[in-house]
Parts: structure tokens; C-alpha cells; sequence
């Protein structure tokens, strides 16, 4: 990330004359600039927020008429969202093309900009469950997207006129998650299929989309190996279960395919029968938690071990 950092040390010290010489409004409790990029000067932060790893709802396009949701991209990885209040006196379009200059130069490459109307739902709730509505002149948006070589980087930036006038950053850098921080064992999968008849299992790993196993999943799938070498008459359903982002018929595809491929592994790999395990997806169509919530959809991306 060093060479990232370095791209933006100063993008935006032009304007920094331009900050008053008394004291102006603190930031909110808690929050910073990015390290990435700094803040249009004498900008105040109302809101922050920031997750280590978390889904994204990036937008690449205007709203579709047809939805009343913008084309967007699903991302994970590192999230944070700051939104400012840029100063009095500055146009939304000066705060716009300071920001995309900047951008620009650090080596961003545009997905998607618009302003007014065409804008339609721009900047919205990584958890999906709020947005806002922002049509009419004055209002900017840039999407772009930094190949790095830790992981690509897409920026959402919305600046909208008024008194106060906003100027919000999205920004996901798509690192992989930190493993390791939730182990399985076999007995305690051993203990749930007992009790009730399954066990949920939350240490595979996949990249969005896609149904390779990563390999950050190799010790939970040991321990699922374990389990079926240490009870071998235990015959399991591997079900797939996804969030309710995204097409029904997508997610229900997607989870069959996951679940084939922890059986792959499994009997590939780890020396398990193969008729032994049988894989089937359930898409988002069993939710332990609700998907209105990131919480909720994070629970609900599991692999459940099911007694035959």
C-alpha cells in the first residue's frame, strides 16, 4: 500500500490557503480522513464509518427506471464512508473537479460520472436497508476504480449544492478478509449435528461471485474431515446458502455450486467418500437473520452440514 499512499500525500493541498484562520466546527467523534486521500480544505466531517471487512453496493451506473436502484457492482472488502460538509461559498462543481483532478492524477480511472438529473440514486447505506433520492442540478458523482497491487481500490465520491453542501466518500479496497479469527472444530460440529441434526459452518471462504474455495478455508475443512473420519457411519447434505443481494435465480446457482465445490475438496483432498456427502444450494431461501441488516447477510453466507 506504500505506493498507494505515496500517489496521494498531497492531491488536494492547492486550496489549503483557502482555510480560515479561526476555528472551524470539529469533525465528528471519532473520525479521520482517509489515508488515501484528503479533504477538500476547511471541510468538516459529519459522519464516519468504517468496517475492516464488509460488503458494497458500488454504483457503475445511473438509476434504472425500471428498479429505482442504480447499476452497481457487489464488493467486499475494507469499507469506509466519510461525508463532509465542504465550505461556504465553494460550488459544488469547484469541490467535484478538485476531488476528480486529484483522482485523475493518483491514476483512478472513471466508471461512472454524471451530474443532475442523470445522477438519479447515487450515494446510498452500504447495508442496502436506506438511500436517498438526489435529483437536480448541482449534484456530481464519480465512481472509479485503482488497480493496486494488494487489491483494487474503487472510490464513490457524491457532492451535492445547499447550505450545507456534502461532499461523501465511499472507498473499498478489495484486500482479502483476515482468516482465522473464527476456528471450527470437530467436536463442536460433532455436538450441533447431535442436537439438531446440522451444524452451521462459517470458515469457507469464496470471493464474491464465484465458487472456488479459497484457501484460507483449508483448517475448517480439515475439521469437517475430522469429524467424518471420527464418525464413519455420518453421511452429510452439504447445503450452500447465500445472502438475498443479488438475482434469486443466481444466488440459488451459486450456492449449489459452492457446496459442490467444499465436496471436492473434501473428497479430493482429504480422502472422504465421495457417497458419503451429496451437495445441494439453497440460495438465500433459509436466512438464519434478517438481510436488511449487514449482520444479518453475514450470517446467512454459511456452508450447513445437514445429517442424512
Amino acid at each position: 500500500m506504500t505506493s498507494v499512499r505515496k500517489l496521494f500525500a498531497a492531491p488536494l493541498l492547492l486550496a489549503l490557503s483557502l482555510i480560515p484562520a479561526g476555528a472551524q466546527p470539529k469533525d465528528a467523534d471519532g473520525s479521520r480522513d482517509h489515508p488515501l486521500i484528503t479533504r477538500y480544505p476547511g471541510s468538516v466531517i459529519d459522519s464516519y464509518r468504517a468496517r475492516e471487512y464488509d460488503e458494497f453496493n458500488f454504483p457503475v451506473g445511473p438509476v434504472q427506471r425500471s428498479t429505482g436502484m442504480p447499476k452497481f457492482q457487489h464488493l467486499e472488502g475494507k469499507v469506509t464512508r466519510i461525508l463532509y460538509i465542504y465550505p461556504q461559498g465553494r460550488s459544488s462543481l469547484e469541490v467535484f473537479r478538485n476531488y476528480e483532478s486529484a483522482l485523475k492524477r493518483a491514476g483512478f480511472q472513471p466508471i461512472f460520472t454524471c451530474s443532475g438529473d442523470p445522477c438519479g440514486l447515487s450515494r446510498f447505506q452500504a447495508t442496502n436497508d436506506r438511500y436517498d433520492l438526489w435529483n437536480g442540478a448541482g449534484h456530481w458523482q464519480y465512481s472509479g476504480k485503482l488497480s493496486a497491487g494488494e487489491g483494487d481500490i474503487y472510490l464513490g465520491l457524491h457532492v451535492s449544492p445547499g447550505t450545507p453542501g456534502y461532499a461523501g466518500l465511499d472507498i473499498i479496497e478489495t484486500k482479502p478478509m483476515e482468516g482465522g479469527l473464527v476456528t471450527v472444530n470437530a467436536a463442536a460440529l460433532a455436538s450441533d449435528i447431535s442436537q439438531a441434526g446440522h451444524a452451521a459452518v462459517y470458515g469457507v471462504y469464496f470471493d464474491t461471485g464465484k465458487a472456488e474455495v479459497k484457501p484460507e478455508s483449508a483448517p475448517t475443512l480439515q475439521e469437517i474431515a475430522k469429524l467424518l473420519r471420527q464418525n464413519p457411519a455420518l453421511k452429510l447434505y452439504v447445503v450452500g446458502h447465500t445472502d438475498s443481494v443479488g438475482d434469486l435465480a443466481m444466488n440459488m446457482d451459486l450456492s449449489r455450486h459452492r457446496a459442490d465445490a467444499v465436496v471436492k475438496a473434501l473428497t479430493a483432498s482429504h480422502g472422504i467418500a465421495p457417497d458419503r456427502l451429496q451437495a445441494h444450494g439453497n440460495g438465500p431461501l433459509a436466512p438464519v437473520a434478517s438481510n436488511k441488516t449487514e449482520e444479518g447477510r453475514a450470517k446467512n453466507r454459511r456452508v450447513d452440514l445437514v445429517e442424512r
